[in-house]
């Protein structure tokens, strides 16, 4: 007999809490989080969230009474705005920090249990903090959903690098490390195993795989990896890659070796991007297909990413090591372009399912054929941002080009103006290339794209003007007009910039 109390959707869920509380993770309360801690003699919280860096900040507390942790979960705790965010000023500096329940995870790294929750900044007034990238991620998809009826479900490649000691045995050929296994791939070990704890965390998970880039350089080894999600909610995304940054760090410290989400690493071996698939939804359903084709809605979007691609880069690509890895021949984008299944364009259509339901049993002849449309999948992927991005703010800003596309009256023209079905990095299609628009070739130029394009995002109150301004402000600050052709065979000085900015994002 069947236990009535057996839930498949949350027994089959990685993270504990969900298969504890039985129920899933958004309708968390804080007796919830009360009673798996005292079932589960967790003894500390710690309250995690974004600084102006990116970088997850942790608040540690130990739990002394049952009073001290309601309280803990009831009303959050100050800390200093000014030490956290370059915007919030010295004079009115203390934020409060407010847990997430929704977030909650127990944590993978400590001796001592412990539970990790999320937080939001709230102001003195107990008001959302308007400059908070979380809480401009969560304005501009209520402002998508207002306006438009659709609600936006991304995903994220998180790729990264790990460098440890040379080893000669297994040696994979240079820049050829395109799903090795192992021995070939030294890391799979430390890839399944942030995988493992990312899912714990609630983390939605596609795969994990090796990539193409591999080398070594002064005695050491260079191995590229990469870690794919599955589109959820967009707030939830955010904290996923936020989240999962973390635990590949940490991975990385346990393991003894060095972990980057850089950019580039020195010229001519592929660097690490940070794609970003789009679907935007209706009751459930992908909204970016229509009788197992592109609709104009996904048309409209595209046209949206596309329009705002030069002022998308101030969130995406954010140190000048970024725009090294924007050249031509690389798998990078630089050319404000589309198409269907194409790595030379901005802004790529994958290959879908749509009429490809029969493989399965072509592969399988014991297998009943299977009646079910799996189009549903199909997304619209974003191929500029890298490590270095701010996820929320990126994320945002991606929202709101969504929106900005469905509401372009010539967004459709746009689109098929901008659409490619050549590989625009071969020299027969030089004058295809010579009628498109470019991205950026620095910070300085992304900071004044974005000052050009800034009333898009401040639209609706999403982005308040205080980010515009700060985010250009720390672009121009780099100085970097100019910097990659004055940088053209000087590996030494290129070697420099990317040490600077080696554990950006």
């Amino acid at each position: 007999m069947k236990n009535p109390f057996f839930n498949s959707l949350t027994a089959m869920n990685p993270n504990s809490l969900v298969q504890y509380l039985n129920k899933p993770s958004d309708d968390f309360t804080k007796a919830d989080l009360i009673r798996y801690i005292d079932d589960h003699n967790i003894s500390m919280i710690n309250f995690r969230y974004t600084g102006g860096d990116g970088r997850l900040k942790t608040l540690n507390f130990v739990i002394n009474s049952q009073d001290h942790l309601d309280s803990i979960l009831s009303t959050g705790e100050r800390v200093d705005g000014s030490s956290l965010f370059p915007f919030v000023k010295a004079g009115s500096s203390d934020l409060y920090v407010v847990p997430r329940y929704k977030t909650a995870f127990l944590n993978p790294f400590t001796q001592v249990p412990t539970l990790d929750i999320l937080c939001s900044y709230y102001d003195k007034d107990g008001n959302p903090l308007e400059s908070s990238p979380e809480y401009i991620l969560r304005k501009a998809h209520n402002v998508l959903k207002s306006r438009t009826g659709l609600s936006f479900e991304v995903m994220g490649e998180l790729e990264y690098y790990v460098i440890s000691p040379m080893n000669e045995l297994f040696q994979a050929a240079d820049q050829k490390g395109y799903h090795e296994s192992h021995p070939f791939a030294k890391w799979e070990s430390l890839r399944a195993e942030a995988m493992v704890a990312i899912a714990q965390t609630g983390g939605k998970i596609k795969y994990g795989h090796s990539e193409v880039g591999n080398f070594s350089l002064n005695g050491l080894e260079y191995e590229q990896n990469e870690i794919e999600f599955l589109p959820v909610n967009l707030e939830d995304s955010a904290d996923q890659l936020a989240i999962a940054k973390w635990i590949l760090r940490s991975l990385a410290f346990k393991y003894g070796v060095s972990l980057t989400f850089a950019p580039k690493i020195t010229v001519g071996k592929a660097g690490s991007g940070m794609h970003i698939h789009t679907r935007l939804m209706k009751e459930g359903r992908n909204a970016m297909i229509e009788e197992g084709k592109l609709s104009d809605t996904a048309r409209k979007a595209i046209a949206g990413y596309l329009d705002l691609a030069p002022s998308l880069t101030a969130f995406g690509n954010t140190n000048p090591t970024s725009y090294f890895r924007l050249v031509p021949h690389q798998e990078a984008p630089t050319n404000i372009c589309w198409g269907d299944r194409n790595r030379s364009v901005l802004v790529r259509v994958p290959l879908g399912w749509t009429g490809a339901n029969s493989m399965i049993n072509h592969a399988n002849p014991q297998q009943e054929p299977i009646d079910k449309d799996f189009s549903d999948k199909q997304t619209v992927e974003f191929r500029c941002p890298d490590g270095s991005a701010d996820v929320y703010l990126l994320l945002a800003g991606l929202t709101v080009a969504a929106r900005h596309g469905l509401e372009m009256k010539d967004a459709l023209e746009y689109a098929r103006r901008t659409y490619v079905d050549v590989n625009i990095f071969d020299d027969e299609n030089k004058a295809r290339v010579a009628e498109l628009s470019q991205l950026p070739v620095s910070c300085y130029d992304s900071a004044d794209m974005l000052l050009k394009q800034g009333d898009i995002y401040k639209m609706y109150d999403v982005f308040p003007q205080s980010v515009i301004e700060g985010t250009a402000n720390k672009l121009k600050s780099f100085d970097d007009k100019g910097l990659r052709e004055s940088l053209e065979g000087n590996t030494e000085k290129l070697q420099e910039i990317v040490n600077r900015y080696f554990h950006c994002g």
